[in-house]
């Protein structure tokens, strides 16, 4: 594969959305809507949960770019776990089995309940009075 040739995928995580591209370097760097991934995510542990994928059976180095949308830190480091995944499975099928036993294709379903009317949150009731 040479430099100019890249694989895209697209993570999600609750409404966070991150387009991935990766391609093969000399050495591994994750650029993150223009920055570079030790000034977007600002604690080790979201860094980590972005990057899990790359230390799951890979070998080479990859440069990978991000545009990430929508959602909070959390969701937004887990949308880019779940794109990085997607590109590396699409990169090389032998990685499909680690990643997958990792839980790292699987889209995470759980997102905020909506609010119901007569609640203050989803399912908070206002304090109940007897008199």
């Amino acid at each position: 594969m040479a430099d100019s040739r890249y694989i895209e995928a697209v993570g999600r995580r609750k409404t966070a959305i991150a387009r991935v591209r990766i391609s093969e370097s000399a050495k591994t760097s994750v650029t993150i809507n223009n920055r570079e991934l030790s000034s977007y995510f600002a604690t080790d542990d979201l860094r980590r949960t972005a990057t899990e994928p790359l230390s799951r059976g890979v070998s080479g180095h990859f440069k990978i770019t991000a545009v990430i949308r929508g959602g909070g830190t959390s969701g937004q480091a887990e949308a880019l776990r779940h794109g990085i995944s997607r590109a590396l499975v699409e990169y090389d099928a032998r990685l499909r089995g680690e990643l997958k036993k990792a839980g790292f294709l699987k889209r995470d379903p759980r997102s905020k309940e909506r609010r119901k009317f007569g609640l203050k949150k989803a399912r908070k009731a206002p304090q109940w009075s007897k008199r």
